[in-house]
């Protein structure tokens, strides 16, 4: 029998474009879309806040444990919500979702997050024992907490800058609707 026979039906000869330097996993993110300044700003927010957790999760024991808890589940929900405004830039699910609806997300969850996380840091200040790993996470914890509110003053900036682009488009059309047709 002919070696033509035996293998062209499961033999590929061409990979494809699929295949290549960027094939499996790699093939699927895409680093791209945030601006380098910004890439830098979610993995920071994303590492100080796993940073602040696991270091919150050493403290063995508390006096006034309020607080204690209060941080834990800030910066667990701050670690799982930058991991997640990451994966939708980063893969093809950006694509398929609005880009305005996740850039409006992306902007309301980090204001959020970044304001509650400062405010469960003051908290956890307040109510904590002194010890090493207790002091750790809560200065990752500001600094993390910093880094969202600088994310979103950039995004407020590039927002505003983004506004002043469109706003002589709209100064002129409104001009144009006063006008009087027979001008």
């Amino acid at each position: 029998m002919e070696n033509g026979a035996v293998y062209s039906p499961t033999t590929e000869e061409d990979p494809g474009p699929a295949r290549g330097p960027r094939s499996g996993l790699a093939a699927y993110f895409f680093l791209d879309r945030l601006p380098w300044h910004r890439r830098v700003l979610k993995g920071l927010q994303l590492l100080l806040s796993l940073l602040a957790f696991i270091c919150e999760e050493v403290v063995s024991q508390c006096t006034l444990c309020g607080g204690l808890y209060f941080f834990e589940f800030v910066s667990c929900s701050a670690f799982l919500l930058s991991l997640l405004i990451l994966i939708v830039y980063c893969t093809p699910f950006y694509e398929r979702v609005d880009t305005t609806k996740v850039k409006s997300s992306d902007f309301y969850i980090t204001l959020g997050t970044g304001c509650v996380f400062l405010l469960a840091s003051i908290i956890f200040v307040s109510t904590h024992d002194r010890t090493s790993a207790e002091i750790a996470a809560i200065v990752f914890g500001f600094i993390a907490s910093f880094m969202f509110l600088l994310d979103f003053v950039i995004m407020l900036y590039e927002k505003r800058q983004e506004s002043q682009l469109r706003k002589p488009e709209n100064t002129t059309r409104a001009e144009a609707l006063t006008e009087p047709l027979n001008a």
